[in-house]
């Protein structure tokens, strides 16, 4: 679902993530100060993998719902997953910031609003497809307030 942008949107986030070489596929590595910025980092790297995200620039707003399930790695998966079908069918998304605005851990359920623009190949230059998400050597490590929370997530290339 599209929603409208303000002026405050358009802050990017500081980049707390890398890319881990895993055989055949990629391994990504996010971290935050709360696990909520962990699984935004986690999301931004997908994005970055795919094109460079300084070519990006904010002009839509979509938000995404996942719908509840019973553990954190499944809520990582299902989150992901809503993030690259936004990217691979309309409105062909390609995120520059996301910003968890519901992030519950009772019925492991996330609300994200998804900022950037449709990916244009005359604009964006093109990464490496993103076939799909993994549960393989899936790691969430969920910490006390201020510590860092880490997840590692496979994705299919």
């Amino acid at each position: 679902m599209e929603v409208p942008l303000e002026t405050s949107d358009h802050v990017v986030p500081e980049v707390k993530y890398e890319y881990l070489d895993h055989t055949a596929d990629v391994q990504l590595h996010a971290w935050g100060e709360t696990l909520q910025e962990a699984f935004e980092q986690c999301g931004m790297a997908m994005f970055g993998y795919m094109t460079e995200l300084p070519k990006v620039e904010i002009q839509k707003c979509y938000q995404i719902v996942t719908d509840p399930t019973d553990d954190l790695e499944n809520l990582l998966y299902r989150f992901l997953d809503e993030l690259l079908f936004l990217f691979s069918a309309e409105p062909f998304l390609i995120c520059k910031k996301l910003e968890i605005t519901r992030f519950d851990l009772e019925q492991f359920t996330i609300e994200c609003n998804c900022y950037g623009e449709e990916f244009d190949l005359a604009k964006h230059p093109q990464g490496t497809e993103v076939k799909a998400i993994t549960y393989s050597a899936m790691q969430i490590y969920q910490k006390p307030e201020h510590e860092k929370n880490e997840v590692f997530v496979i994705i299919d290339i």
